[in-house]
């Protein structure tokens, strides 16, 4: 990972030269003290600028976290995480690869749909290396069709790993079908809201059923069993021990990424994973 350095906004920078004009370069108790004891200083300075100051505020913000981040990335390496992998779970890639990513991912998460391509592209960065494993995160209190497009997907890795990875490619390349329409969104009250949304979400994930060759009926069967529902609710419950809040999360061979970076992020932690594993420094 890179390292973070933190640029001193300009009004910090007047203010320990301004001291320093008087005497030896302040210490931060000085510092400290001048601000306290002389507020103004500060203020003046706000005030004669106060769009600069806020730019250099924001700036200040973004390179803290970033830091924080940073600090974040080099914990997990010294304690990577172990997800509970079960027989069967829905993956793509190399079964046999050397490193493992666990996505923890929300089927109308438009950020998740983000984070579907850049895996697309890192299976293709690493030919024969990664296995990918999906894991169901749906947050149902403002995704409301999340849950039913897990169970969905679950019920087809029964059936057919393939078809599963087809279904969930469909979704994400289709998210803005799954959204209420304009329509749907005038219904005079909540009840004929989610009448006419949830029917009109029922009969597409029918429809692609259909497409895949699968009886709509069966696999929605399957897909409401209380076999599925307790490996989703296993899925959040760890999302939520890892420490993982929001989506899209991911677990890169046990060290985790919280959000949708860009692809050059995750190629960093696997090219020091890998270098980690034979032993290379």
């Amino acid at each position: 990972m890179k390292s973070v350095l933190i640029k001193v906004p300009v009004f910090v920078t007047a203010l320990v030269m301004t001291l320093s004009m008087i005497g030896c370069a302040p210490s931060a108790q000085q510092l400290k003290s001048t601000m306290e004891n002389n507020p103004d200083i500060l203020y003046a300075t706000m005030r004669k600028d106060p769009a600069r100051f806020m730019r250099e505020i924001n700036e200040l913000v973004g390179l803290a976290r970033a830091q924080e981040e940073q600090l974040a990335f080099e914990d997990s390496f010294k304690n990577p995480r172990t997800p509970e992998i079960q027989p069967g779970r829905g993956f793509e890639g190399s079964p046999t690869g050397p490193i493992t990513v666990v996505e923890y991912s929300d089927f109308q998460c438009p950020y998740c749909r983000k984070g579907y391509n850049t895996m697309k592209d890192l299976l293709e960065e690493y030919p024969g290396q990664i296995r990918l494993v999906f894991k169901n995160f749906p947050i149902e209190r403002i995704h409301p069709q999340a849950m039913k497009l897990s169970k969905t997907y679950e019920a087809l890795v029964k059936k057919d790993m393939k078809k599963a990875a087809l279904f969930k490619s469909q979704v994400f390349s289709r998210q803005a079908d799954f959204n209420p329409t304009p329509e749907e969104a005038k219904a005079k009250s909540d009840e004929e809201f989610n009448r006419k949304y949830n029917a009109r979400v029922n009969r597409l994930v029918d429809s692609m059923l259909k497409d895949l060759g699968y009886d709509a009926t069966e696999i929605n069967r399957l897909a409401n069993s209380a076999e599925i529902a307790a490996l989703i609710a296993a899925d959040q419950r760890e999302a939520q021990e890892f420490g993982f809040t929001g989506t899209p999360g991911y677990l890169v061979d046990g060290i985790a990424v919280r959000g949708a970076y860009e692809l050059d992020t995750f190629k960093s932690i696997i090219d020091r994973r890998m270098k980690e594993k034979s032993g290379k420094k």
